[in-house]
This record gives C-alpha cells, sequence and structure tokens, in this order.
C-alpha cells in the first residue's frame, strides 16, 4: 500500500514536473497553419502528407533544385504559412502594359537570382520593368478559390457607376493548359478570372503550386515541365501526387481566426472601418461554392477582400504589371490574419505588396488613387478613433 501511494505521489510530481517544464500550446487563433475543421479521416491524411512537402522538402541538386532558383523549399518563404520578408522578395519582370511580357526570352517573368555552382544567376536585362512582391501568407486560400465568379463579378464596378469613386475589376487572364476552368466559371473573350497573386493574374492553386515548384525552386512537373535555366522540356522532378497533396494542403488550410472581437476597442474599430469606407473594397464577407470537401463547402467567411483590381495611385504605381491589369492595379489583399503578420516577418511588419510599410498605419497612408478617400477619411479621425481602427485591423 505504501509502495502504491508512493508511486502516486511520484507520477503526480512528474505531471506537475512537466507541465512546469514545458511552455503551454498557443491559442489557436494565435496560428495561421493548421487544417480546417471537419475534414475526414483520408482528408487529414492527405493534408499531412501535403504538409511534409511544402514544409519539410529541402531541394538540393540531386533531388532538382534550380540550376537557376529563388529559394531551395516551399516552407523556407512562407514561415508558419505567413507572409514573408524582404529578404525572401520575389523579382518579377518583363512587363509594362497589357500587351504581354517582352522578356520572356531573357528569364522572364521571374528574376533567379541564386544558382547552384557552375552556373551564373539571372540578371534583369537592362531597361525591363520590375517589381519585388513579397510571399503572401496560404491561410484561407481554399475559401478564396471557391468564391463564385458571379460574386466577383457583382461587386466589380469598372465605370464607377455608382460614383463612389471605387471602381473595381477583375483581371481576365487565360487559363494554362491543365486548369479547369470553374462549373460556375464566367468567361470573357475566352479568359477567365484571376483570384491569386497581387495583381490577380493566377486562376487557380494548381497553378500558383506548379508556377512557385518551378519558377521559385526550378523544380519541373507535368504541369510546368520546362526548364527555367535552359528553357526546354525536361523530365518532371516533383510529381503530380506530390503536387496535388501540396495544392490540398494549401486548399485545406484553415481561416484566420480573430482574437478579442467583443473587446470595446475593437468592436469601435470595426465601426470605423466601414464608416471610412474601407469596407468598400475590403468586403469583410464572402460565401463559397459547393465543394467536395465538406467543411469548404457554402460557408459564409470573413476575408476582408473583394478580389477585384483597384487603381491605387501614383503611390503604388511600381511600372510593372501581369495580366490585363494596368500598372497602378492590384488586387485587394484579404486582412485576415495581419495582427499575425509579424510572427512570420521577424517580429515587425512589412506590408503592401513589396513591405515597404513598417506597420499598418503607413500602409494606409499609401493608398491613392480608389483609396484616396479612404485615406482622407482615416487621416480625419482623432488619435482615439485612429488607434481603435488599427487595433480591430490588428485583431483580425
Amino acid at each position: 500500500m505504501i509502495r502504491l501511494f508512493l508511486f502516486f505521489l511520484l507520477t503526480l510530481w512528474l505531471l506537475v514536473a512537466c507541465q512546469k517544464a514545458f511552455p503551454p500550446l498557443p491559442d489557436d487563433a494565435e496560428l495561421l497553419d493548421g487544417p480546417v475543421e471537419g475534414l475526414s479521416e483520408a482528408e487529414n491524411r492527405r493534408f499531412l502528407a501535403g504538409d511534409v512537402a511544402f514544409n519539410d522538402e529541402v531541394f538540393t541538386a540531386a533531388t532538382g533544385l534550380g540550376p537557376l532558383f529563388v529559394s531551395t523549399s516551399c516552407g523556407s518563404c512562407h514561415a508558419g504559412d505567413g507572409k514573408g520578408h524582404p529578404m525572401n522578395a520575389l523579382t518579377r519582370f518583363g512587363q509594362w502594359d497589357d500587351m504581354g511580357n517582352q522578356y520572356l526570352h531573357l528569364g522572364g517573368p521571374q528574376l533567379q537570382h541564386r544558382a547552384l555552382p557552375g552556373y551564373l544567376p539571372e540578371q534583369l536585362p537592362p531597361g525591363a520593368p520590375f517589381v519585388k512582391l513579397l510571399p503572401p501568407a496560404n491561410t484561407g486560400l481554399g475559401f478564396l478559390e471557391l468564391v463564385p465568379d458571379a460574386d466577383i463579378l457583382a461587386m466589380a464596378d469598372p465605370d464607377d457607376a455608382d460614383g463612389d469613386g471605387i471602381s473595381g475589376q477583375p483581371n481576365w487572364i487565360s487559363l494554362p493548359a491543365y486548369s479547369t476552368a470553374r462549373p460556375d466559371a464566367i468567361s470573357q473573350n475566352g479568359q477567365y478570372i484571376g483570384r491569386f497573386g497581387k495583381k490577380a493574374a493566377v486562376y487557380d492553386l494548381l497553378q500558383q503550386s506548379a508556377r512557385a515548384y518551378n519558377q521559385d525552386i526550378g523544380i519541373t512537373s507535368t504541369y510546368e515541365p520546362f526548364d527555367t535555366y535552359t528553357g526546354h522540356e525536361i523530365d518532371p522532378e516533383v510529381n503530380n501526387q506530390t503536387m496535388q497533396d501540396v495544392v490540398f494542403y494549401l486548399r485545406t488550410l484553415k481561416a484566420p481566426i480573430s482574437r478579442d472581437a467583443d473587446a470595446p476597442d475593437i468592436v469601435a474599430g470595426k465601426a470605423l472601418f466601414g464608416q471610412v469606407g474601407c469596407a468598400k473594397c475590403h468586403r469583410p464577407t464572402l460565401r463559397t461554392s459547393p465543394s467536395p470537401i465538406e467543411p469548404l463547402a457554402e460557408r459564409d467567411f470573413h476575408p476582408y477582400t473583394d478580389l477585384l483590381l483597384h487603381d491605387m495611385g501614383p503611390e503604388l504605381d511600381d511600372g510593372y504589371t501581369e495580366g490585363s491589369a494596368t500598372t497602378a492595379e492590384w488586387r485587394t489583399p484579404p486582412l485576415w490574419g495581419l495582427g499575425l503578420s509579424k510572427n512570420s516577418q521577424g517580429g515587425q511588419y512589412y506590408l503592401l505588396h513589396d513591405g515597404r510599410a513598417p506597420n499598418i498605419e503607413a500602409a494606409i497612408l499609401l493608398h491613392g488613387g480608389e483609396g484616396n478617400q479612404s485615406r482622407a477619411a482615416y487621416q480625419a479621425l482623432d488619435s482615439v478613433q485612429k488607434a481603435q481602427l488599427i487595433k480591430f485591423l490588428e485583431s483580425l
């Protein structure tokens, strides 16, 4: 009996000691990674397979890296599935109008600035327009992929018919041969609505993934089979199963979870967000279409975007574009997860497409063009109201 009692005390002591030795797990709302709730057992297995391929696989020359590349893995640019840092920014070059990229024969559209030994990295061609782009956060992408085309077009107002100064429009793009048009797809002159990328020039997550493997890491697939160094078609260096697992992983990452939504300052900030006109482009709520992945199907979600292009004026005109967008047009970036951006950016903010804004207020003050009215309305707020609006944005 005494031995049993001593054993019980020892076990209890070990449990208490372990709790003190290890920090508590972070709350789910403090993390961007993790699967959407409600996946089946088979779907969770596939999510984990994609997670391993995305975050754990580091390519080498022996496994197909390069010979020209930007990074050696997917996860190195998307730490914790969050936003990238200026140190891993991508450089795109070669297009200044809707006539297409004029520098494809010189390595466009992406600069591979690193190379394996024995090879020379790419240099920007003289006179080529270019832009720096920070890797985006990955979370909630499956929800954005499922917004019906009709809903996106319903938010568009290319001629500003309502006179509110906002004239969002889609980026109409050509589908790559391997992408299949959505069941509810709406086409215009043989082109379809792009929804991913800073300029909404990417159609779906398969195109996003296949191009990232090819342009960022120099890895070919059956989808993007051309070597970025020679331009010749070569054998696939990543198989279709792995590619599809990565797509499934990105598609089923959870949506960011807002924090402290009922706090008085955040409630007040949310009201101000609507009052100053931010919600005209950063639409709080969208809805998904039907999907074979049940947790994504026909759900309301809160990304704070309209997935449309907006002219942001000379402040954000970098002289480079993609697809049919003008050089000053950018897709409305989703704001969900904004407050967690610093976690993957070294402890400080690098906001806007190239990370030039060191904080949220700086990003707001760079909104020109269609953002002029909202910027002026923000500037007219008093210091307390501005702080409340920022707190709301940081809660997303």
